[in-house]
């Protein structure tokens, strides 16, 4: 399914404003209450619009320390792929899990609340992962832009 432009539209609005109400999303977008629910659906449906997500300040919560590792596995063995994956999941403090092709096999961004923390984190949860080859420790100074919003 590709998306018309009024789910265009639709999708433009809620990514501007997406606490409004189903009312005030369908008058911004100029189409009925109605249209807008089922477009909304359809877009679920169809795994255009993935859903909807609180963002919270964790330096508000106390976390004031974020650290990207760039991680290369040991791909000698054969299932270090998927288990080093399975383990990383399970660590409450990696918010963020991504996957590469190149010499860097996967990011971790991991918060803690200190550097005494992350040092805690690093030492009983990071570096007993499975299958780590090396790591290379970035970090975080300032976002500067951060949006998972596209022109529609």
């Amino acid at each position: 399914m590709q998306p018309d432009d009024t789910d265009r539209r639709i999708l433009r609005q809620l990514q501007a404003a997406p606490e409004l109400s189903n009312n005030e999303l369908a008058e911004r977008a100029g189409v009925t209450p109605a249209t807008c629910w089922r477009r909304l659906e359809k877009l679920q449906t169809n795994g255009i619009l993935l859903g909807q997500q609180a963002v919270i300040d964790w330096a508000a919560l106390g976390y004031t320390v974020e650290v990207s590792l760039r991680i290369t596995l040991d791909k000698t063995q054969t299932r270090a792929f998927d288990e080093f994956m399975e383990a990383a999941r399970a660590v409450p403090e990696v918010i963020e899990l991504q996957t590469f092709l190149g010499r860097v096999d996967v990011r971790l961004s991991v918060l803690a609340r200190d550097m005494a923390h992350y040092q805690h984190i690093y030492r009983t949860k990071i570096l007993t992962l499975p299958h780590i080859a090396d790591i290379e420790a970035l970090m975080h100074v300032a976002e500067i832009k951060s949006s998972q919003g596209l022109p529609l």
